[in-house]
């Protein structure tokens, strides 16, 4: 069966094809809108049809990009991931601003935990004795996504 040629409404048969291909994707792991898109995409299903599947997939709860971004922000955050990483990541995944500010609100309290366990695990919680030594952690944490205020808070509690 090819996909290429689309016919002006996609028929019933290939939206329940579409949709059962969306479900499988879902069972494995949470997908954000964008990324079961993309998918089904590749796999060569009608855009029309893709588009009306996940709209069901919505209203039914089965997708739920609130309930993807809540997941994805722990994962990267038990991972030793900051806030702004964490944040970039999920636009890029598609996901709204306002859903990725609630997904971090709900780890405000966890943020400088993470830090110092990760801070622990790389350095070994040794605070840096010169300025080198401090840059040089420093742009370790903003790499993984801290930002300035969490960092310079950690240096100042282990001083």
């Amino acid at each position: 069966m090819s996909w290429t040629r689309i016919s002006e409404a996609a028929s019933t048969a290939d939206l329940a094809i579409i949709r059962a291909k969306a479900i499988e994707l879902l069972v494995r792991r949470e997908h954000s809108r964008l990324e079961l898109r993309q998918k089904l995409m590749q796999r060569g299903f009608p855009a029309e049809g893709i588009d009306s599947a996940l709209n069901e997939l919505a209203e039914e709860g089965l997708l739920n990009e609130g309930r993807y971004a809540e997941i994805y922000a722990c994962n990267r955050a038990d991972k030793g991931y900051g806030p702004l990483r964490i944040a970039s990541e999920l636009r890029e995944r598609g996901i709204p601003q306002e859903l990725v500010e609630q997904a971090l609100a709900g780890l405000e309290n966890d943020w400088l935990s993470k830090l110092r366990e990760l801070h622990r695990k790389r350095f070994k919680s040794l605070t840096p004795a010169d300025a080198a030594g401090r840059m040089q952690q420093t742009r370790v944490f903003r790499q993984r996504g801290f930002t300035q205020d969490q960092i310079r808070y950690l240096f100042e509690q282990d001083a």
